[in-house]
């Protein structure tokens, strides 16, 4: 199963942009045994502001996967159960998952409705750059977990 954070911005040079490059690499190399990767980072631009350009570009890079809306009201999931949900998905034969990350806005109501289900890093608003390198951490954490790795430990 292929795995993507489509996020709206760019990150630029800075660490964080640095942080989620290097994660985006570890997962895809821990991955590979398990079927899981190369993960890829999908970072969008729209030509026009506000949140239904952003959502339109975001369904189009998420097309034919299964999207998950990364939205400060969804679903929490401890690493563990995050790397459960990832295998699950896998296992029922998703080829590809797409995380969605909006713009300063947040995401268009129209994303969270087309998307299989919602993600949250808990209530707090987190910087787009942070947010992407936190999300290529817990997948990077997620693989490892699964691939009996001691990286993670309880």
């Amino acid at each position: 199963m292929k795995l993507a954070i489509a996020a709206i911005g760019r990150p630029g040079r800075g660490p964080e942009a640095s942080l989620a490059a290097d994660y985006a690499s570890r997962a895809s190399a821990a991955g590979r045994a398990l079927g899981i990767g190369p993960l890829e980072l999908i970072d969008l631009e729209p030509r026009k502001a506000g949140k239904a350009p952003e959502a339109e570009l975001l369904l189009a890079a998420a097309d034919g996967a299964h999207l998950i809306a990364c939205d400060e009201r969804g679903r929490t999931f401890g690493s563990r159960a995050f790397a459960e949900h990832i295998a699950l998905l896998r296992d029922r034969g998703e080829r590809r998952l797409v995380f969605a990350i909006g713009g300063a806005d947040g995401l268009d109501a129209s994303l969270i409705q087309a998307a299989s289900s919602t993600l949250a890093f808990g209530p707090q608003t987190w910087p787009h750059a942070l947010a992407r390198a936190m999300l290529a951490e817990q997948l990077y954490r997620a693989v490892t977990i699964l691939a009996g790795s001691p990286y993670h430990r309880d």
